[in-house]
Parts: structure tokens; C-alpha cells; sequence
């Protein structure tokens, strides 16, 4: 291979140290030296393309703009209370946050106080243990089909009590998957029982709420069963009103267990209809849709009963599920004695 060959540009060859491959060279590289000189590393080079000239600048620019943002949010704040920010109030409406309709319940209370004062001839004991400020939890025992105890105790506070507060209900998520009665009981004033939903409306608002520890069991009892508490759960009401830092208040209502009777129950009709149950009453299922106002006219008495202090426990306590259950025993506990009570005060159904 001929010497020729292996000459490089300039005459050069191609070794290791030729500008091809990144070696010096006699050319002048981009510090104005020529290639194969060494050039000291202390001196700085004459330009450098990787260095932003405009750098400085455009941080500078930056924080002036945010310090001017600054002062112009807080010159908003001065200016503006972002309460101010939020959708407008309905009047008209009368809505609350939780759906609750002053409108709706307003529209209803001829029925309500229909039922209330000439149907049931509700009898009302103890209203004074219904704090007039402040969230309180009332627990009261359920019944009835289409169970008209929690309208009942509704009426009773905004009727009799010299302080008539809103009642709302903390009620199972079974009522959502029934399209017009779920947008029914939420305008009355139905809340889903969530924790946090109950901490909300009890010790952040201070709200008046109804609950039934029951639950569906209380309102499956069929007539034999009438007026015999079933087991209060697991005792979250207990843990909710501890939380809370709220009184409870014990009720006892009787009349209910006879003004929807329920004498059996249809398994295979449950299945095919999707209801939570399917009974048979005086009412249903032969008067279909019209059965939940025939309520038969028995006699109803609520008695409200002293409250118990629940923040007198340590928060600890929701963490203890024996003595919860022991809270809750005896709240049941002392609910029966009252039906006992009434009940063997009562001498008739229908009158009393």
C-alpha cells in the first residue's frame, strides 16, 4: 500500500493525532490557537457555546412577575372574601348543602301534620330533653313496613318544641337505588350514614340528626315480633356521637309496629321485584303504589328520654369494640324499658 495513501489533509497522516479523529492540529481551533498548541487550563476560553448570555435576565423577569403576582393575590384577599366566590344561595329554594329542601318540607307538612295530629294522634313526652342549640343524636327504636316513626319525631320537634331545628336522618345507601323515593327522603333530609358525613353535620355544624340502629331488621319484624328491639349493630351510632363530642338522646316510640303490621315475608317475590324485602300488610301488595299511605290509625307516643353525655368518654374509647358494646347494650337496653313501660300503660291500640 503506497505511502500516498496514508497522507492526511495538509500533508498530514491519519494517526491519533490528527484534527480527524480530535487531535491538535496546525489549523486554528475555536480559542483562535492554532491545533497542536496546548493551551493553559487556567485561561478562560474566549467563548463558550453552551453559556446563555440571556439567563440571568430571564430569571430576573421571573421573579418580578411572581413577586407581582404575589402582591396582587394579596391585594385580592384584602379586597375579596372568597366565601364571596361561592355559587349564590337559593332562597326560593331554601337548599341546604345536604340536599335538604325547606321548600319540600314545607310542601309536605299538610300530609305530615295530617298523620301527625288526626291519624296518629302523636302523644309527645319529654320535648324538653331536645337540645335547643347544638348537635344531639337521637336513637330511637324503628318499625313499620314503610316505617313512619322518623316523619313522626320530625313533626314532633317542629311542632311541640318551643325551638323547632331541622332533623335530618342518617339513613343506609339501600334508598339510591329507588330513583323517586331517594329524591324524596334526601329533600326531607335523609344522609347517607358515613362517618365523615356524620362528623360533619353533628360536631362541625352542630346538627340535630335521627338514627335507628336497627336498621332493616327493625323494620323486617313481622306483628308477633312487634316492640322487641333487635341488636343495635355494631355499635357505630355510639362511636359516631363520641366523635362528635354529642349527646345522645334515647326515644322510645310505640303505635308504629300497628299502623304497618307486617305478617310474612315473600322470599321468591323479594328476588324477582329487587326490593330489600317484599311483605305482605293490611296495605300491600294488593293497593300497590297507594299502600304507603294506608297506614292503619293507631295511637302513636314518643317519648324523648334524658340525654346521655357522650364526651364524658375519652375519644380512646372508639377504639375499644367491648366497651362500645357496652354503651350500646345499655342504650338499648334502657330504650326497651320505655316500650316496656308504655306499652303496659297502654289500654287500647287505637286510642291510647
Amino acid at each position: 500500500m503506497s505511502e500516498a495513501r496514508h497522507q492526511g489533509l495538509g500533508g498530514g497522516k491519519l494517526g491519533a493525532d490528527s484534527p480527524l479523529f480530535g487531535g491538535p492540529g496546525d489549523e486554528l481551533n475555536g480559542n483562535g490557537a492554532a491545533h497542536g498548541t496546548v493551551r493553559d487550563p487556567d485561561e478562560a476560553p474566549a467563548w463558550d457555546p453552551h453559556q446563555d448570555d440571556f439567563a440571568d435576565d430571564f430569571a430576573d423577569s421571573r421573579e418580578a412577575a411572581a413577586e407581582e403576582a404575589n402582591r396582587a393575590a394579596e391585594e385580592l384577599l384584602k379586597l375579596v372574601d372568597l366565601r364571596d366566590l361561592l355559587p349564590a344561595s337559593e332562597p326560593d329554594r331554601a337548599l341546604d348543602d345536604w340536599g335538604r329542601s325547606e321548600t319540600v318540607v314545607s310542601l309536605m307538612e299538610p300530609i305530615l301534620n295530617f298523620y301527625y295530629r288526626y291519624w296518629f294522634r302523636v302523644e309527645v313526652e319529654g320535648i324538653e330533653n331536645i337540645p335547643s342549640e347544638g348537635g344531639a343524636l337521637i336513637v330511637s327504636n324503628h318499625s313499620g313496613a314503610l316505617p313512619p316513626d322518623a316523619p313522626m319525631i320530625m313533626q314532633a320537634i317542629r311542632n311541640e318544641h318551643p325551638a323547632p331545628r331541622p332533623l335530618y336522618m342518617l339513613g343506609e345507601h339501600w334508598f339510591k337505588g329507588y330513583p323517586g323515593v331517594s329524591m324524596l327522603v334526601n329533600k326531607m333530609g335523609l344522609v347517607p350514614a358515613h362517618r365523615e358525613n356524620a362528623q360533619r353535620l353533628l360536631h362541625d355544624e352542630g346538627r340535630l340528626a335521627v338514627v335507628f340502629p336497627e336498621g332493616q331488621k327493625g323494620t323486617r319484624k313481622v306483628y308477633w315480633q312487634r316492640y322487641h328491639l333487635r341488636r343495635f349493630g355494631r355499635g357505630g351510632f355510639v362511636r359516631t356521637a363520641i366523635r362528635a363530642r354529642v349527646p345522645i338522646v334515647p326515644t322510645a316510640v310505640i303505635g308504629a309496629e300497628e299502623s304497618a303490621p307486617i305478617f310474612a315475608h315473600f322470599k321468591l317475590l323479594q328476588k324477582l321485584s329487587g326490593l330489600i324485602y317484599f311483605p305482605l300488610t293490611p296495605s300491600f301488595p294488593h293497593f300497590g303504589l297507594i299502600a304507603p299511605l294506608m297506614y292503619l290509625p293507631s295511637k302513636f307516643k314518643i317519648r324523648f328520654m334524658e340525654p346521655v353525655d357522650m364526651a364524658e368518654y375519652p375519644v380512646e374509647t372508639i377504639d375499644d369494640p367491648a366497651e362500645i358494646q357496652v354503651i350500646s347494650e345499655r342504650l338499648r337496653a334502657r330504650i326497651q324499658h320505655q316500650l316496656d313501660d308504655m306499652l303496659a300503660a297502654r289500654e287500647s291500640v287505637w286510642t291510647g
